[in-house]
């Protein structure tokens, strides 16, 4: 029979260190970490819950499209004849099971101005170009679209290629550019909100929003998930922020059409991070980036994303922060990625020590030691701290993600219901260490490698911009991370069976779930 008694020592050893002076000061410091997310995460949930206030306010005054805009006289058409033109740019890679909703909802948008949708491809091999383009048979006569090939990237990374060929494309008379992933879900009103605040305010520079996850069970959703929340209490600002998210974002299309600040030559040189870089040059010339309340998008995880798919989606998030297009820039991400590698760990640590509280304590209890338990009782008392600022920590996430929900659901009245039953607490627990002791990890990594796989295709960097582009065969990367999206078609019937399965359960799904809302 194995025994422990031989390692008691230790473990009261390491007990009684976890309750030295630094080892009190690193717990009280990841106490402190829990409930400043708490207390930011309320405020996120507290600028939310105002525009769900803002929108029943509208409702029982009668206006029973408070979903589109504030003021219902805005929807008559001596009004909606003035809105300015507005195209949407989306760079595509692949074909999951998510994207024909997707898509969908981008392109059924109830934005009353002329609109046009450009959907932007490397190749017409990619699956994504076959799915595009039996979608839109569907609403051939009713919308401006575009199936425009890019090519292959050379100088930046394959989707800020498609952004600036996309934005070639688009039409001449557009005021603004819309720049749109495949896996945000927009909600009817979000380009004519977009719009209508770059009209309010001329100084934005650029629009923003954020994803609410959808975690799809997985270990690796989760993870995604957790990794996200911290950041969007930096989105749900009600205006001004610094952040930018580049699966949304809203620009004056003038601004490329004249290089303004060097947006194009930026992105076209060396970049590798559309929103990071943005992010910089707007930083550098002082303008504004702002997110309006209701720029929150369900965003659907990949039923199958496993952990290795999100560790590989890790190392992209950290291998950001290696990218840079001036030496302030430089400086910014170093600071981040002090910060942030500090943080996580400082956030870990705690519970780890908490663990080994709890050990010796339950040895003291169940082998009746006689044993001093001031060390022991102490520990307990900072574990009892940690858990209390936990539950806090957790329940205001949970608030958040409920109404963030609510808000995504009053946004989409006509769409396929959010619900919050589905989140599995446990779990999110879990991803909340192990996303935070990964990230240093992947920062170092990433920091030391100056190489990262992207969808099958391998960049390197040199002074913060991309100097090589390696691109693999298709038989070693075929899947992208968040969507599980199939990369690369294949010769012959398989790709073509391949692809319509995956079109065929996308459409079952959707004609089941009309089915039971009738």
């Amino acid at each position: 029979m194995v025994t422990f008694e031989p390692l008691d020592p230790y473990l009261f050893s390491a007990s009684e260190a976890c309750c030295s002076a630094f080892a009190v000061f690193i717990q009280i410091q990841g106490c402190l970490i829990c409930l400043s997310l708490a207390i930011g995460w309320a405020f996120a949930a507290y600028v939310r819950n105002g525009e769900i206030r803002r929108m029943k306010h509208n409702i029982k005054d009668g206006n029973s499209f408070a979903f589109l805009c504030d003021n219902i006289n805005d929807l008559e058409h001596s009004c909606q004849i003035k809105l300015p033109r507005v195209s949407v740019v989306m760079p595509l890679k692949g074909f999951g099971e998510h994207n024909l909703q997707n898509w969908r909802s981008q392109i059924t948008s109830l934005y009353g101005g002329p609109l046009e949708f450009l959907f932007v491809v490397e190749s017409t091999e990619d699956p994504a170009y076959n799915a595009v383009c039996m979608l839109l048979d569907d609403f051939k006569d009713n919308i401006a679209t575009q199936i425009v090939v890019a090519g292959l990237s050379t100088t930046c990374s394959q989707k800020i290629h498609n952004q600036l060929v996309g934005v070639e494309r688009m039409h001449k008379d557009s005021k603004y550019v819309l720049f749109l992933d495949d896996d945000v879900r927009l909600h009817p009103g979000s380009i004519g909100a977009l719009t209508a605040e770059m009209e309010k305010n001329p100084d934005i520079f650029i629009q923003t929003g954020y994803p609410l996850d959808l975690p799809s069970g997985t270990f690796g959703s989760y993870c995604i998930y957790e990794y996200h929340m911290p950041c969007s209490m930096g989105f749900a600002t009600g205006g001004r922020t610094f952040f930018l998210w580049g699966g949304c974002m809203m620009m004056h299309a003038d601004d490329f059409r004249n290089d303004l600040y060097g947006v194009v030559t930026g992105l076209r040189d060396g970049g590798y991070s559309d929103d990071m870089t943005l992010a910089a040059i707007a930083g550098a010339h002082k303008r504004l980036i702002t997110s309006p309340p209701v720029a929150v998008f369900p965003h659907p995880l990949a039923s199958d994303l496993s952990f290795p798919r999100y560790w590989n989606y890790l190392r992209k998030q950290t291998f950001v922060l290696e990218s840079y297009i001036s030496r302030v820039n430089w400086i910014m991400n170093r600071a981040l990625f002090t910060v942030h590698f500090y943080l996580s760990w400082g956030f870990v640590a705690p519970y780890f020590m908490a663990m080994i509280h709890i050990a010796a304590a339950l040895r003291v209890y169940f082998r009746a030691y006689s044993f001093e338990g001031t060390s022991t009782s102490g520990g307990l008392i900072l574990a009892g701290c940690l858990a209390v600022c936990t539950f806090i920590e957790l329940l205001s996430m949970w608030n958040l993600t409920k109404v963030e929900i609510q808000l995504c659901n009053n946004l989409s009245p006509e769409g396929p219901p959010v619900s919050l039953g589905s989140y599995n607490w446990g779990l999110i627990f879990l991803a909340m260490l192990v996303d935070n002791f990964l990230y240093p990890i992947s920062a170092i990594k990433s920091h030391f490698s100056q190489s990262i796989n992207w969808s099958g295709v391998r960049y390197h960097l040199k002074n913060g911009k991309i100097h090589k582009i390696d691109r693999k065969k298709e038989s070693d990367f075929k899947y992208s991370d968040l969507g599980g999206k199939h990369l690369y078609g294949q010769k012959g019937a398989s790709t073509k069976t391949s692809f319509l399965s995956y079109l065929t359960r996308s459409l079952v799904h959707r004609h089941q779930h009309k089915k039971a809302d009738a």
